[in-house]
């Protein structure tokens, strides 16, 4: 940070008398009650600590769901509040959308702080001024406190331990032993709070001086060494720059901090081509009332174009910031619910009702194909008429960004079936569709926005979805999503979300695998009241074991409002749980025949199954201590789950066939084969 608001069409949006009330209920709830209000809609919270996701290119969290970074930046918050006004700044921050904040752990007078680094009441971090090896305990406790705190209302807290902008002449004083043994002290006290993400430097704009970058990645080592349980970032230096623009922080970061005060989309797409194992966000740009550069002050219109550039780039989420919430001076909580954070969460809930996920950026215009404008790597975000756009790999999904209004032609062909398209407004959360009936996925065709948008502006979204179904389809059962959850911990009880809109008459297959051969599932069940049976018994291998479940008929449910539960007889290791959504199944007893088996390295094998009818779906899921490498001859892998690498693939039949499920696999695994009759037999 240098020196120099309505979620989902307002429903939760709190007006000025639930304001009052929550900060007096704020101010006067123990830990426990403001857990328990904190808690009422857990069920909708992500399950923290986010992780990389298999693909490599977004979050998730530790149920793989997909976790989209929508974030605010009250860096100087454990220094400047109390932890009533915490919970009346968290408390709104959740209604409107927010899901992480970025916090300094340690704050002095360039984050807004004091110049000694005390907090409001006089609570300094070291008992002896800036010495890291004398931690003073009732401060990192407060700290602890709001970190907590944060948890309970659903927030990740992005942690920067040292800040760069205000403690880089400390970490020069105490030296690299200092300042891993630092790291190592922080990491060990917080490396049980699930909801971190550690994030180092901050204006970090001597990051190519090696002595001081050697300091900072000396603290992010000490991390490490106390701490596996949380990934870790960094920022660099303005006016632009990306976290793997430095060779030496590549070994320690798991995701890549974007940072420009220039047109983002630049920026977010040199660090998205950076790395395919490593996602990108954006934690940085301008900030609403605050003009760094003296180009851009951060007006509505300015945020609009940066965050929209930067989510159709490839980033898997962003920072906003707020100059009255990053620095909490007198007046921050008539700052709250500005234009520019109602206008997030309309980002927000645009992007959740789509598979933002998977779209890949266009930088080539093979979908947009003329009047994208022109691309920089510098300059006003104001002068700028560049658009970003994105697709899915199976062309189900177009998004484009257009920040001035004009005519835009697209390539209808990279779209996989007949078209629904609509304009979205990013300043009113509204649809203005292009057409009554579906455009044909073929050809160039020119679009044209309606006039200026509500707010009087020229900047527009065009959503282009692709009427045929969301995966591949063969004979006549259709693959429609999977997700999966492998937690690291021993569970009695476990929960997966299918977070894609379910359809109601189509089926749901639960792959249910877990380290013992012992223990026994007593029951599955999920939230849209399905009705689940088994499908092929438990198979037990070497401290192996798995089963399969289904349920046909499902009831329909809207993305992410189905949670599949499996319940244990007794806690086990490395649970692992796919669930699948197929279309085209039989609505009764489509279930047909299976088999299971065991082994070592290899080829895994199911053993033999003789289907009974010529269309059906074969399902194969195996359960390895080792690792499956990809799906066997004929198959399609849906999961290799991380980080455990147990596989669900499929394939289907177009005739009475004798198969097994196989799969290349590097240690003891279970393997099992699931077939299953299509609705037309």
């Amino acid at each position: 940070m240098k020196y120099p608001t309505s979620f989902f069409a307002r429903v939760l949006k709190l007006n000025l008398l639930n304001r009052f009330i929550i900060a007096l209920v704020a101010s006067c709830l123990v830990p426990s009650a403001q857990a328990a209000l904190a808690s009422s809609d857990s069920a909708s919270l992500p399950v923290y600590p986010v992780k990389v996701g298999s693909g490599g290119r977004y979050l998730v969290d530790q149920n793989n769901v997909p976790f989209m970074i929508v974030g605010d930046a009250p860096q100087s918050l454990i220094v400047n509040l109390s932890e009533a006004d915490a919970a009346t700044y968290f408390a709104d921050r959740q209604a409107m959308g927010f899901n992480t904040v970025w916090i300094n752990l340690l704050c002095n007078a360039y984050t807004y702080g004091n110049s000694d680094g005390t907090t409001f009441d006089g609570l300094a971090p070291f008992t002896n001024p800036g010495d890291l090896s004398t931690p003073n305990e009732p401060y990192f406790q407060r700290a602890d406190d709001m970190i907590t705190l944060a948890a309970r209302f659903g927030l990740t807290v992005f942690l920067d331990p040292i800040e760069t902008g205000g403690w880089l002449q400390t970490l020069e004083a105490n030296g690299a032993t200092k300042a891993f043994n630092y790291g190592a002290y922080v990491g060990a006290r917080y490396k049980n709070f699930p909801n971190i993400v550690w994030m180092h430097g901050n204006d970090f704009q001597s990051w190519t001086n090696a002595r001081h970058s050697a300091l900072v990645e000396a603290v992010a080592n000490g991390i490490l060494s106390a701490d596996g349980n949380h990934i870790q970032t960094v920022e660099l230096s303005y006016f632009a720059s990306s976290s793997l623009d430095s060779s030496s922080w590549a070994p320690i970061i798991s995701l890549n901090a974007a940072y420009s005060y220039y047109p983002t989309y630049a920026e977010v797409l040199h660090a998205y081509n950076q790395s395919d194992s490593v996602p990108t966000f954006l934690v940085e740009a301008n900030y609403e009332f605050e003009d760094i550069t003296g180009m851009d002050y951060g007006s509505p219109v300015t945020l609009r174009r940066q965050e929209y550039w930067a989510q159709l780039s490839g980033a898997t989420g962003q920072l906003y910031g707020n100059h009255y919430t990053s620095s909490f001076i007198s007046g921050w909580q008539s700052y709250l619910d500005t234009t520019g954070a109602d206008q997030l969460g309309y980002l927000k809930g645009l992007f959740a009702s789509l598979t933002w996920y998977n779209l890949v950026p266009d930088q080539n215009h093979t979908v947009v194909t003329a009047g994208y404008g022109t691309f920089a790597t510098s300059g006003s975000l104001g002068s700028n008429d560049y658009l970003t756009a994105a697709r899915t790999p199976d062309g189900n999904l177009v998004v484009a960004y257009m920040p001035t209004f004009r005519a835009i032609v697209v390539d209808m062909s990279e779209l996989s079936g007949p078209v629904t398209a609509k304009w979205f407004d990013p300043t009113s959360n509204a649809y203005t569709p292009i057409s009554s009936t579906a455009l044909p996925n073929s050809g160039l065709l020119e679009f044209t926005p309606p006039g200026t948008n509500n707010a009087g502006d020229g900047d527009w979204v065009l959503v282009l979805k692709a009427a045929s179904p969301t995966a591949h389809a063969t004979a006549a059962v259709t693959f429609v999503q999977v997700n999966a959850t492998t937690p690291q911990t021993n569970q009695s009880t476990v929960a997966t979300g299918y977070t894609s809109p379910q359809n109601a008459g189509d089926t749901n297959i639960v792959a249910i695998g877990w380290n013992d051969s012992t223990s026994n599932v007593i029951s599955v069940s999920d939230s849209a009241g399905n009705i689940y049976k088994v499908a092929v018994p438990t198979a037990r291998g070497t401290a192996l074991s798995q089963t399969i479940y289904y349920a046909t008929s499902i009831n329909g449910a809207p993305a992410g409002a189905n949670t599949v539960t499996v319940t244990f007889d007794a806690p086990v290791a490395s649970a692992d749980i796919r669930i699948l959504e197929y279309s085209g199944l039989g609505q009764g007893n489509s279930f047909d025949v299976g088999a299971s088996s065991s082994g070592g390295s290899g080829w895994a094998d199911s053993g033999p199954v003789t289907t009974s009818s010529p269309n059906e779906l074969i399902i194969g899921a195996g359960m390895t201590y080792g690792s499956f490498s990809g799906p066997g001859p004929g198959f399609t892998s849906e999961i290799i789950t991380s980080p455990d690498a147990d596989i669900s693939e499929d394939e289907t039949t177009t005739a009475v066939a004798s198969l097994h499920a196989l799969a290349p696999v590097s240690d003891l695994w279970v393997m099992q084969v699931a077939a299953f009759k299509a609705a037309t037999q």
